[in-house]
């Protein structure tokens, strides 16, 4: 016998759910059923949802998060001219341990560990910002091709490159 049938109190209650203007998600909350279910019964009922209020959010969500990200480009870019400036200043100081204590050093020279440290953390930064900006550029169709192609080729899949 099939669990959770749906019952002429359940379309009665998602129909008035419904003309209330509540959402998939609160009507499947308030009759305690999942969304798809909610969906099958509104189907049923000739019932659609509004789907522009989440649209709008979303696309808002989107334009949000691409400025979030170009201001984090921005920052990472400034860090990567701090660490530049460092490496190429005339005189490079530094905090050093020493027997009296925690003294601040100045060279005429970056030293190899140092400039070793320094090039990892430019490259590093370097590199999170330009997927960042990747995120945001408009590969356009031969973009997804290639991205396909190239998770097709990850997985070992035969792709046929003229049609047949």
């Amino acid at each position: 016998m099939p669990r959770n049938l749906v019952t002429d109190a359940d379309r009665a209650r998602v129909r008035e759910l419904h003309a209330e203007g509540k959402t998939r998600n609160d009507i499947a909350r308030a009759i305690n059923r999942s969304s798809s279910t909610v969906t099958g019964i509104a189907r049923e009922l000739g019932l659609s949802f509004d789907r522009s209020k989440t649209a709008a959010a979303t696309a808002a969500r989107q334009i949000d998060n691409r400025s979030r990200r170009t201001e984090i480009v921005g920052r990472l870019y400034g860090r990567v001219e701090h660490l530049l400036a460092r490496l190429e200043a005339d005189r490079y100081v530094f905090t050093a341990t020493t027997i009296n204590g925690i003294e601040s050093k100045t060279l005429d020279h970056v030293p190899a560990p140092d400039e070793k440290a320094l090039a990892s953390a430019l490259s590093t930064h370097l590199s999170a910002a330009s997927r960042l900006e990747q995120v945001d550029a408009d590969k356009g169709s031969e973009g997804a091709k290639s991205m396909l192609g190239g998770i097709a080729l990850a997985l070992g899949v035969s792709v046929p490159t003229s049609p047949a």
